[in-house]
């Protein structure tokens, strides 16, 4: 399997390619793939998708891809490390908090992750200004091009966040999205997610949080948290060597048999027969 090597906190290239390499790559960091021009199918782990002009792709360190090209295809890449979502001297400090758990743990198949029709135009915006100051290199592009891939990364991040709940909507409010974020970022302790705790992290009453959440996303608390899990299990037992318990360690179920029972009762299959099925 093809790796390609990142030498910076962040690069990014233009291509124009009339073939992909027929081999599946996988990286040790994220990549934005947009498409600028061009047509043909996306291979991400085991899926593929049709891809078009204005699709925008995120492969994570835990993905495996290729492209099969039909039209001659412009591609924009955005690569970058983990280290560019820590805090630096030029971003805030809840810029890493809000950004790499949501990157980290998101749900990742194939297909245009832009859910949000408003933000397309806006990243087929960024994309070309980005190529112009690549391209021309006049006085102080690098410091240009760091704000336009700062929001750049943002706007991939609101639109999975928008993605994971199913209900949830393209103008729901910051409230909901600092709940999920919570969440996210305190899934692996659940002392963390009771209710008293993340009403008083987001200022909105016990009382009042588990109507508000079932409403902004159609899932009680309890459900988004479940399937959150669910979701962050099929992520290891697909794309990573963990045995179970390990996972079940992780995400502190009581034992391995506590694991299984939970994602039989889901999926309707073991997690070792999921991951023999699957991969």
């Amino acid at each position: 399997m093809a790796r390609e090597h990142l030498y910076h906190p962040f690069e990014i290239d233009f291509t124009v390619l009339s073939s992909f390499p027929r081999l599946n790559y996988r990286n040790h960091f994220f990549k934005l793939i947009y498409i600028m021009e061009g047509s043909g199918t996306q291979y991400m782990n085991n899926h593929r998708f049709s891809y078009q002009s204005g699709n925008l792709f995120l492969v994570t360190p835990a993905d495996s891809y290729t492209f099969s090209i039909d039209t001659t295809t412009t591609f924009f890449g955005l690569s970058f490390h983990d280290t560019y979502l820590h805090a630096g001297e030029n971003q805030q400090q809840d810029w890493a908090e809000h950004i790499q758990p949501i990157l980290r743990n998101a749900s990742h198949r194939p297909g245009c992750i832009l859910k949000n029709q408003v933000d397309k135009p806006m990243v087929a915006t960024l994309v070309n200004c980005l190529h112009k100051e690549y391209t021309n290199e006049q006085i102080y592009h690098h410091k240009i091009i760091q704000q336009f891939v700062n929001t750049l990364i943002l706007v991939v991040a609101r639109n999975i966040a928008l993605k994971l709940p199913k209900n949830i909507k393209e103008h729901t409010g910051e409230v909901i999205l600092d709940i999920l974020h919570y969440i996210q970022t305190h899934i692996f302790d659940p002392q963390l997610l009771k209710a008293a705790i993340i009403s008083r992290e987001v200022g909105i009453s016990t009382n009042y949080l588990g109507r508000y959440f079932k409403k902004q996303t159609g899932d009680t608390l309890q459900q988004y948290i479940s399937h959150y899990k669910l979701r962050l299990i099929e992520m290891r037992l697909l794309h990573s060597d963990m045995r179970i318990n390990e996972i079940a360690c992780e995400l502190n179920f009581t034992d391995e048999s506590h694991l299984n029972r939970i994602f039989k009762k889901h999926k309707g299959i073991s997690p070792s027969a999921y991951r023999k099925k699957y991969v």
